[in-house]
């Protein structure tokens, strides 16, 4: 598996990383021994960056985590996690320097650290990004030694154009998918001329990218994919990738005539991604081994024609465009 460089820090990473949520909570039930096999086969498959969430499970994938990454011993791969949604609520003039701190506290306890690789602000509003103090709180935490560096999630490219301002910010954690492409359009550009690292989350648009789903597919009460459907918990934009799902899976079979013989979609779509040089690392989720192992498996798919590359722009002009481009 290729190896890239973390923007400015000191940390290589594998191109395919392993998306957390899916071993704390809000994807149906996967249990605890299924989380921890899950990750278990990315690591063996090779990744080495591994994205998560104090507010994953309540902390529960935090804590997978460490008791994996302890059993097993030798060298720590890359972890990153985020602070900020435990707020409640969650307003920008809740990220205050001893709110930061104390989520950051939780976090160094839940993965048995001194230092944090790297914290991710966790989408905050959009008007903590016009608050430079909160930036200079991170910074602080960093001097005293609980953060090793810092970044950003954001739900809007705006919003991650706004945050490279800020000249310590290392990272920025976005949603680019086959049906997410605006990123591509101008953030990758700046992100790649001021070597700030890419992380890129929801690239299966919450499995309507496997190929797997269908109008007759039924999600469990706690899975996002039913309860946030229309942004009733948080950001629509990360169910589906905001997609409307009738939407989504018209798409889908156009996207389907496109995966070469022999190749998953959810391996296709991973390498679409890939193919954008400004990606430092996606972040696909897995509930098994069995996902993990497919997941990491897409580093192996032969580089997408240009003919292909082109004909998965023409379907998200023409169907997915008029629903997300202007949105995120």
């Amino acid at each position: 598996m290729r190896q890239h460089a973390f923007g400015r820090t000191s940390f290589t990473v594998s191109e395919i990383g392993f998306g957390a949520w899916q071993i704390g909570g809000s994807w149906g039930d996967v249990s605890e021994a299924d989380g921890r096999a899950a990750l278990e086969a990315a690591l063996d498959a090779g990744v080495t960056f591994i994205d998560t969430a104090d507010v994953y499970g309540d902390g529960r994938s935090e804590k997978i985590i460490q008791s994996v990454l302890a059993a097993r011993g030798g060298k720590r791969p890359m972890v990153a996690t985020k602070a900020g949604r435990r707020l409640s609520p969650h307003t920008a003039d809740g990220y205050t320097k001893a709110n930061l701190e104390a989520f950051i506290d939780r976090s160094l306890a839940n993965l048995g650290v001194e230092t944090l690789d790297l914290v991710q602000l966790h989408c905050p509003p959009t008007e903590v990004f016009y608050r430079p103090e909160v930036f200079g709180a991170l910074d602080d935490l960093r001097q005293v030694g609980k953060i090793q560096s810092y970044g950003v999630s954001v739900e809007k490219v705006e919003e991650a154009l706004k945050a490279i301002e800020y000249p310590d910010v290392v990272s920025i954690q976005i949603i680019y998918n086959l049906f997410r492409q605006r990123p591509a359009d101008l953030f990758f550009k700046e992100a790649r001329r001021k070597n700030v690292a890419v992380i890129v989350r929801v690239p299966l648009a919450s499995g309507l990218l496997s190929g797997k789903i269908n109008r007759e597919t039924a999600f469990a009460a706690d899975d996002h994919r039913n309860f946030n459907r229309h942004g009733e918990a948080f950001d629509v934009g990360e169910t589906f990738a905001g997609v409307p799902f009738e939407v989504g899976l018209q798409a889908v079979e156009e996207v389907r005539k496109l995966v070469p013989a022999g190749a998953s979609m959810a391996a296709f779509a991973l390498k679409w991604i890939l193919t954008n040089e400004a990606v430092t690392v996606v972040i696909p989720g897995a509930r098994n081994a069995e996902q993990a192992r497919s997941n990491a498996a897409a580093a192996d798919l032969a580089a997408l024609s240009d003919d292909v590359m082109t004909a998965t722009r023409e379907v998200y002009a023409r169907l997915i465009a008029p629903h997300v481009h202007q949105r995120w």
